[in-house]
């Protein structure tokens, strides 16, 4: 494998950051993580907008134009011969000095590592996810917007590592008013009596760039998508429910916290929607190759 440094390409074993990048020492920096499928790049430049986004957010500043880094992200996923895969792009505030203060830090480090995913077992996208609600909340908006991609992701760890006590893969989180925000690493959907609802992002839901693919399809299948605060209440009441992310992609969610949704398996506009989103990853994407 081959990883992409500052410019530099390294192989796994010689890819090094200093103990002094205060994406290491203090989470730092911010990450996107993006698809491969068929030889393309699904949805590029929607992530690496996403990417400037929450650079600036953090006054941030990139190393690279906003070309450049899709540039550099394609020829990583060539140097890698990759044409099925997952990249994982991060920019670190940089070398600074054991103190907080990110002006001491000089030059922005940009890393991108290309290579293959570990999905979800295929049993839970046959079956479907079982999941719960943990008592770790979203973060406010007023303190690390949830909107940033920040390699500080305690608080989703957190959420993970209480959904992995109770013996689930995935568990959602509430954002402090008690709504439902999204999950540890996946936004979360609804059907009920054939409407689409999502919680908005003001709620605390990452502004995901499947959730907004799922939208689009959903809006093309001529379904009715809205985005209202929910409820747990809402959730078990739900005739489908799934979750989305670039890694999961659409994964059924049969039970929450001990209720059964729907008919206890994979509904058919769920199941509608997950087919239209293989079809378009089959055709959309930036080429890796020629």
């Amino acid at each position: 494998m081959k990883i992409y440094i500052d410019g530099k390409y390294y192989s796994e074993q010689d890819a090094k950051v200093s103990v002094f990048d205060h994406g290491l020492l203090y989470g730092d920096g911010i990450f996107e993580g993006i698809r491969i499928y068929h030889g393309r790049v699904f949805r590029l430049k929607e992530h690496i907008d996403r990417l400037f986004y929450s650079a600036k957010a953090l006054l941030l500043d990139i190393p690279l134009s906003h070309e450049e880094m899709m540039r550099a992200t394609v020829e990583t996923c060539r140097q890698n011969n990759l044409r099925e895969g997952y990249i994982r792009l991060l920019v670190t505030r940089g070398i600074g000095t054991l103190g907080l203060n990110p002006n001491r830090c000089k030059n922005p480090s940009v890393i991108i590592i290309a290579d293959k995913i570990q999905l979800y077992p295929p049993e839970y996208y046959e079956r479907g996810l079982q999941i719960i609600t943990v008592p770790t909340t979203r973060n406010l908006h007023s303190a690390l917007n949830p909107a940033i991609k920040s390699l500080n992701y305690l608080n989703n760890i957190l959420a993970k590592i209480e959904a992995n006590n109770s013996g689930c893969e995935e568990a959602i989180m509430l954002n402090a008013e008690g709504f439902v925000a999204e999950c540890t690493g996946d936004n979360i959907f609804i059907i009920k009596e054939g409407q689409l609802f999502t919680p908005p992002l003001s709620a605390g839901a990452l502004y995901g760039i499947t959730r907004k693919v799922v939208i689009d399809l959903a809006r093309e299948a001529g379904m009715q998508v809205s985005e209202p605060n929910l409820t747990r209440y809402d959730l078990f009441n739900a005739d489908e429910c799934f979750v989305t992310g670039t890694g999961a992609e659409l994964v059924p969610v049969v039970k929450i916290d001990g209720r059964v949704i729907g008919e206890g398996k994979p509904g058919a506009m769920t199941k509608q929607l997950v087919e239209r989103y293989h079809a378009l990853t089959k055709v959309s994407g930036e080429p890796i190759y020629d």
